[in-house]
Formats: structure tokens, sequence, C-alpha cells
């Protein structure tokens, strides 16, 4: 079953993925009918966007923000760059941040996303839901890891902390992801 250009929100743990695809809403036209796609990925900017964070992102389809945003003037500045789904992070308040939800399932082509800030919130078997990749953040630490083949994904910190500051690409073809991590400032800067 196709379900292109479709977003699910994932608000609490007790909804299943069926009774989420249900209530799916239309995220963009530019998602659909495509081969590939480059999504940028970013967390925990707590308030800060980089100058180097626009030349990271362009030419992406979709921006993910794994959440602790800090602001929503950051959400209107990836939005120039790109459109941009976001996650609430445990340090974002106010009724911005409510307005988003804790967890999202993004398909963009062929690929399931499942976007959280918590990694350790994981609500589902993201293997036997069907999703492709888990993108996290949280840990301030970036990595990326196959686990029952599926990609988990944690672009590491953009934010005001001591280096290195990364975010991440993927480059998604069909049903193949590819993450590559870019150092927006290394450890000896």
């Amino acid at each position: 079953m196709s379900f292109n250009g479709w977003r699910i929100a994932l608000d609490s743990p007790e909804k299943s993925l069926t009774s989420l695809i249900e209530h799916r809403m239309n995220i963009s036209n530019k998602q659909k009918d495509k081969d590939s796609y480059v999504v940028g990925v970013i967390s925990d900017t707590h308030g800060l966007i980089r100058k180097e964070v626009t030349s990271a992102f362009k030419g992406t389809d979709l921006i993910i923000h794994a959440g602790d945003i800090g602001s929503p003037d950051v959400l209107a500045e990836l939005k120039k760059i790109a459109p941009v789904k976001a996650v609430r992070g445990n340090m974002d308040a106010g009724g911005w941040a409510f307005k988003l939800p804790a967890s999202d399932i993004i398909e963009i082509g062929e690929v399931l996303l499942y976007v959280l800030h918590d990694v350790y919130n994981l609500d589902l078997d993201p293997s036997a839901a069907g999703i492709h990749a888990v993108i996290s953040g949280h840990t301030h630490r970036s990595s990326s890891e196959y686990k029952k083949g599926v990609l988990h994904l944690n672009p590491g910190t953009a934010g005001p902390f001591k280096p290195p500051v990364t975010v991440a690409r993927l480059k998604i073809n069909k049903k193949s992801i590819k993450p590559y991590f870019i150092e927006l400032m290394d450890r000896n800067s």
C-alpha cells in the first residue's frame, strides 16, 4: 500500500500505526513521484541556527528537526531553505512547542521515517512496523547504525555546545537510505 507524500503524527504511545495511517495528512506534493530525495536532519539547536546550516542543507527536499529546537525562529529560518518537519524535544516549551508532535512518521517516496527526540521513548518495533529509519536527537552525539535492518540516526547537535557540532543529510533512492554527517564546527575549533 502506498502512502506517498503523507505524514502521520504520533502523539501518544497507545496509538497504533494502523490507526495513524487512517488519519494521515498530505505533507507536500514535492515529495511525491520521485525516485530520489535529499533530506537534511538536524537536532538540539537550542535556539541557535548556525550560518553553516544554510550551505549544509542547500538543495534538500525536506529538513527534519529531531527536537530541542529552542525557538520558533529556528524553524522559520530552516523553512527558508526547504520544507520542515519537526518534533518537540524535552527542552521545548510554550505554546509554539506544544503544537509540535512528540513523534512523527514521515513518508518520502518509498521510505518511512520515524522521528522522535529521545530514542529511549521509542514506542514501537520499527522493523515490524515497516519503518526504514528512526531519527532521534537528545544525546548531542552523532551516530548511525543499523538494528534489525532499520537505520537509527542521530545527527548530533547543531546548538551552542562543545564541538563536534554536526548535522546529517540522507540520500534516499527508492528504499535505499545513505546517511552523511557534516561537521559545522570540528573539535579543533
